[in-house]
């Protein structure tokens, strides 16, 4: 009995494993935005450099978000639920947000000084890159409230969020941060009054974060969330201007290989 009961429980983790790594496939569509859109990333070194920095930023952020909230889910400390859901949701969401911008300046920062040394940008370019970086990191905040509403599904239908959420949600972050990017840019580059919308749109959320920090100031669950989680991003952040360098490099070389593009995506969300 004991072995069917082992074969039973591996036959079902199977299922859901195939089933939610079957979505990697989308990465697809986020390398097919990008081929169809090799004029913009063409137009400055840090364009195409940013690019895998803001989905591996992205990609980390849903996953301490996916991984927050199954263990909260698990322990009974988050419920189900958007409205009357209890104070650890809601410092979770807060954490998010505050994580979300100082992960894009950090991001800023240290591509700054990747870029001196290696891409040939200068501190004038510190400004677009912060407002680019900034801008689509708040845009990609909107895919937040869809990984918590898939992580409450999957959670009362009687799946481990462990295993369903994350990896749905990684491929579907990887198309939808490539779209907010793109978009993105395509307004910065229309000229000064695309630049000045966008620097207006960014406004927004670093006055929400001032706020969540002034109200937060000394709330213990907060604090612990965010000191756990900057250590992360700050490896993070390093290790993808390495990967935005090196994608810069070859990127003469690949250039007008759209097939290489179109997979691109798929490949670094595996």
């Amino acid at each position: 009995m004991s072995n069917i009961g082992i074969s039973r429980s591996f036959w079902a983790m199977f299922k859901e494993t195939s089933l939610t790594f079957s979505f990697g496939l989308g990465g697809l569509f986020a390398g097919i935005m990008i081929a169809s859109q090799l004029g913009i990333f063409s137009l400055s070194p840090w364009v195409i450099t940013l690019y895998p920095i803001v989905i591996s930023a992205k990609g980390v952020g849903s996953g301490l978000l996916s991984g927050r909230l199954s263990t909260g889910l698990h322990l009974g400390t988050i419920h189900t639920r958007f409205i009357g859901n209890t104070k650890s949701f809601y410092k979770l969401i807060e954490s998010l947000l505050v994580l979300t911008l100082v992960t894009s300046v950090t991001i800023c920062a240290i591509s700054l000084i990747f870029g001196t040394l290696f891409w040939g940008i200068t501190l004038v370019d510190f400004p677009a890159i912060l407002v680019v970086v900034v801008a689509t990191m708040s845009l990609g905040l909107l895919l937040s409230f869809v990984t918590i509403k898939v992580s409450f599904i999957s959670f009362e239908r009687g799946l481990d969020p462990d295993v369903v959420v994350y990896p749905i949600m990684s491929t579907v972050a990887d198309v939808f941060i490539t779209l907010c990017y793109i978009a993105v840019l395509n307004l910065f580059f229309t000229g000064a009054l695309g630049q000045w919308a966008i620097g207006l749109a960014c406004l927004g959320p670093v006055l929400l974060v001032f706020y969540i920090l002034s109200k937060n100031l000394h709330e213990a669950e907060f604090e612990k969330t965010l000191k756990e989680s900057m250590v992360t991003m700050l490896i993070v952040s390093l290790l993808v201007n390495v990967t935005g360098t090196l994608l810069l490099g070859i990127s003469n070389f690949v250039s007008e290989r759209v097939e290489i593009w179109t997979i691109y995506t798929a490949l670094i969300g595996m």
